[in-house]
């Protein structure tokens, strides 16, 4: 099959007509950008084969807003050596035309021919879906979906199994197919479809497990029986034992000979705390007393130390107090110097602000002649501005009314063009002095009119003709022209203007006033930056302050001649104030640090002289010497109070450790615990004596053994037949394994033919890869040197080019069965890195010698060498098609 031509109108974007021709039987490569056409071109084609054309679910292909549009496609294609040629309309005009070689088909004949020719199936009612696609819905692959193939396969499934059985033949028989029937049926009664038991096999099982359980339990049951029973004679011994021992008695003796020996420790560990007060203290007096001592000594020493110390300050005074004229000399020169340069400093101020004074005149006069050129300019551009906005105000218009009303009146037009296309045409050619009445209007000589509306002809002495133009679209023009002439009547009536001319002239008219205006307020702008009542009021300022200036001037002018002639610069003057008001700080300073000092050596002569008085006078007043022998003699009575009790320490700190009080402490919680046991384990015994001899009692009155041996005969009993069943499942199951291989064998001779197909494209993308099919001719298991895999945990654009290679291969079937194909494939292998790409241009390259392929995409960049003449969406659409 191949396509030659597809011609579209009024579908989605496209109104007006547009054209693929002189398709090419092989690639066809389609390109444009995002939003130009080239999916509603591929929903066209699918339209013009799966939907009905009295369908009324294909509202997606009506243009945006035009209620009262026809989507019309335009196929034609050559099979077999006939030409088809299919013309379909939808929603407005719903018709469907197919010619074959002369022979004429229409309506649902047309349809049910196209559906199979192609293989594929058409809804009873609605919008066609991918179950109805069968063949083309695997050839033709939308946008985004070539990696599922899985659906469309199972849709296409009858058509490649009928492809495939006229290749080969048919292989298997119905007689093995009843046979494998049989023996699943009778291999069900058993087993399920995973091999598990069912029915009576898994009663039996289930119940042969519980008897085993059982059986285990008596068992297990009658073994604790046997060791309960010896372990009561050996229990009852201990008990006894333990009752005519009682050896917690002994272990409570000793825990209370150790507490006896613990209270005697805790005794002496009190002493050892009164002998270590004691001790404390008497070292503290110790140390107190040799403090006072050390104190009385020193008292000598300080003495001679304070009457060199007071020697000294005396020297250091007398030394200052000479330093003290000249230095009261140094700040008198110095503030004189100072006050000399404060002077100068204030003349050449004044000097500095004459100048200053000066140069603010002469900027002010220039400042006031440019404000002044200014103002003359600004006055001109404001009489300018206003000019403009009164023009503005006179002509003001909706720009955007006029622009509806502008849209409406070319609409009008061209439904008008449309109108008097379809419309009636009435032409007349009359004798001299003869005339016609159509209506109100009187027809002389010759003419032409375009009825839309129904008219009367009148012709005098002969009568009267009805003419009543007829069609859908005649209606739908002249409700379509008054609707438009009634909107460009309230379009206009809004704008207050008779025509769209007039609407037109004073938008122009408004919009150069409004130019006007923008141009003279960036004049106005330029000279005025604040406005014009801003710009007169500067000029005024900097007229008033002008003068202020010179009265300024003047009087600094009056006085300047009372001023010295050689006056320095106020920065040189300035520098000389800061150099005397330095040497000021400096000498000031120097006095102010020298009377500091002579304060201080003053104040310390005065309290060396008072702590030498001091000192003095207490030495006097007290017995130094024989206080130091009363220290003396109480220091070594202390000392010998301080051996005896380090003595009397050590002895009981001695006592304490033979006596080791944590073993003590130890051995009280070991007897207690001891005895606390035995007495436990004891009451355990007899709780476990009376337990068992009431187990022992319960257990004697059921009769295990009997049970026990019951069940061991029923046990074998259910053993022999789950052998039975056993053995019948593994026979069928093994059987039916058998039948399905050679079954299998015969599955993989039918889908030889496919299977040849699809490993001659894979080889090329991968080499030493092979994709098998199950047995319903579903793409499966992947195996790629030692990795084996379904196809579906490939990543996605693995997946997306296996699916592309598949759908070429199933192609190939189909034509080698002589069933017609055509490859459709929008925006295809956009996951594919630029080496896989490159392999798929060779897959696609080698399929198209055999097949016609319709490549649409938005990345023909990427195309460039596939060895084709691209076609390009946006031309076509620009170019008229006649």
């Amino acid at each position: 099959m191949r396509l030659q031509r597809l011609r579209i109108e009024q579908v989605r974007q496209f109104r007006t007509p547009m054209a693929l021709e002189e398709l090419q039987p092989g690639i066809n490569l389609i390109h444009g950008p995002n939003e130009s056409g080239k999916s509603t071109l591929v929903r066209a084609i699918r339209a013009a084969f799966f939907e009905r054309h009295r369908s009324k679910s294909v509202e997606d292909l009506r243009p945006w807003g035009d209620s009262a549009a026809a989507p019309t496609i335009e196929l034609k294609f050559d099979h077999d050596g006939q030409q088809w040629q299919l013309t379909k309309s939808f929603l407005q005009r719903k018709r469907c035309d197919l010619v074959i070689d002369g022979r004429s088909f229409s309506g649902e004949d047309a349809e049910e021919k196209l559906a199979e020719l192609l293989g594929f199936q058409l809804p009873k009612k609605g919008v066609s879906k991918a179950e109805h696609w069968g063949i083309p819905g695997l050839l033709w692959v939308e946008q985004g979906t070539g990696q599922d193939i899985e659906k469309a396969v199972e849709h296409a499934g009858d058509h490649l199994k009928s492809a495939l059985n006229n290749l080969v033949g048919e292989v298997a028989s119905s007689g093995g197919d009843d046979v494998i029937q049989a023996v699943e049926k009778q291999r069900a009664e058993l087993l399920t479809a995973t091999g598990k038991p069912r029915g009576e096999y898994q009663q039996l099982a289930a119940e042969r497990d519980e008897r085993q359980r059982d059986l285990a339990e008596l068992a297990t049951r009658i073994e604790q029986y046997r060791l309960h029973v010896d372990r009561l004679g050996l229990l009852s011994a201990e008990f006894d034992r333990a009752n005519a021992e009682r050896p917690w008695e002994d272990a409570l003796r000793r825990m209370e000979q150790a507490r006896e020996q613990f209270r005697q420790v805790e005794s002496l560990q009190q002493q050892q705390l009164r002998a270590q007060d004691s001790l404390g203290q008497v070292r503290q007096n110790l140390d107190l007393l040799r403090q006072n001592e050390e104190q009385m000594q020193a008292q000598g020493t300080k003495l001679k130390q304070r009457e060199a110390e007071l020697q000294a300050a005396r020297q250091r005074l007398a030394g200052e107090e000479a330093r003290t004229p000249g230095l009261d000399k140094a700040v008198k020169d110095a503030r004189a110097d100072y006050e000399a340069a404060t002077r100068v400093v204030e003349q050449a101020r004044q000097q500095e602000i004459r100048t200053r004074l000066q140069q603010d005149v002469a900027r002010l006069e220039d400042r006031y002649r440019t404000l002044r050129q200014n103002l003359d300019k600004a006055s001109g551009f404001q009489q300018q501005l206003d000019q403009g906005r009164q023009q503005k105000q006179e002509n003001r218009i909706d720009a955007e009314a006029v622009q509806r009303a502008r849209t409406t009146r070319r609409q009008l037009d061209e439904e008008t063009i449309r109108s008097q296309a379809i419309a009636t045409r009435l032409s007349w050619q009359l004798e001299p002095g003869h005339t016609l009445q159509l209506n109100d209007s009187t027809l002389a000589g010759e003419g032409e009119l375009r009825l839309l509306d129904e008219g009367q002809l009148t012709i005098p002495g002969v009568g009267r003709l009805g003419i009543t133009p007829g069609g859908e679209d005649l209606a739908s023009a002249r409700r379509t022209l008054a609707h438009l002439e009634q909107t460009l009547s309230e379009h206009l009536r809004a704008l207050g203007v008779a025509g769209v001319e007039e609407a037109e002239q004073r938008l122009a008219r408004y919009q150069d006033g409004e130019r006007q205006v923008r141009h003279t307020e960036d004049l106005l702008l330029s000279v005025a930056p604040h406005g014009l009542e801003r710009l007169r009021r500067e000029t005024g300022d900097t007229f008033t302050e002008l003068q202020g200036c010179k009265a300024h001037l003047d009087g600094a002018l009056e006085t300047a001649g009372e001023q010295a002639d050689h006056i320095p610069g106020l920065a040189d003057a300035e520098h000389a104030r800061k150099v005397a008001e330095q040497r000021v700080a400096e000498a000031e300073a120097d006095r102010n640090r020298h009377e500091t000092r002579v304060l201080t050596a003053r104040q310390t002569c005065e309290t060396a002289n008072r702590e030498w008085q001091q000192l003095s006078t207490e030495l006097e007043r007290s017995g130094n010497p024989q206080q130091l022998q009363e220290i003396a003699g109480t220091i070594a009575a202390t000392q010998r109070r301080e051996a005896e009790l380090v003595k009397n320490l050590e002895e009981i700190e001695s006592r304490i450790r033979q006596a080791r009080p944590d073993l003590l402490q130890q051995d009280i919680q070991r007897y207690r615990q001891a005895a606390e046991t035995q007495q436990a384990a004891q009451k355990n015994r007899e709780r476990e004596l009376r337990d068992i001899r009431v187990r022992l009692e319960a257990w004697g009155a059921e009769g295990l053994e009997e049970k026990f041996n019951e069940s061991t005969a029923e046990l074998e009993h259910l053993n022999r037949r789950y052998s039975e069943l056993h053995r019948r499942a593994e026979a069928l199951d093994l059987l039916l394994t058998i039948l399905t291989d050679k079954r299998q064998a015969l599955t993989r001779r039918l889908q030889a033919p496919l299977q040849k197909h699809l490993d001659h494209y894979l080889s090329v993308l991968f080499p030493e890869a092979t994709l098998e099919v199950d047995e319903h001719l579903v793409p499966g298991r992947f195996r790629r040197g030692n990795d084996l895999g379904q196809m579906t945990e490939l990543s996605f654009g693995a997946r997306e080019q296996m699916g592309l290679i598949s759908r070429l291969a199933y192609a190939d079937l189909l034509k080698d069965a002589g069933r017609p194909t055509l490859i459709i494939l929008d925006d295809t292998l956009v996951h594919s890195d630029t080496g896989r790409l490159d392999g798929m241009k060779r897959i696609l390259f080698d399929a198209a010698q055999r097949h016609q392929i319709l490549l649409f995409t938005c990345h023909p960049e990427k195309w460039q060498d596939l060895g084709v003449e691209p076609i390009d969406l946006e031309t076509l659409k620009a170019q008229p098609l006649l």
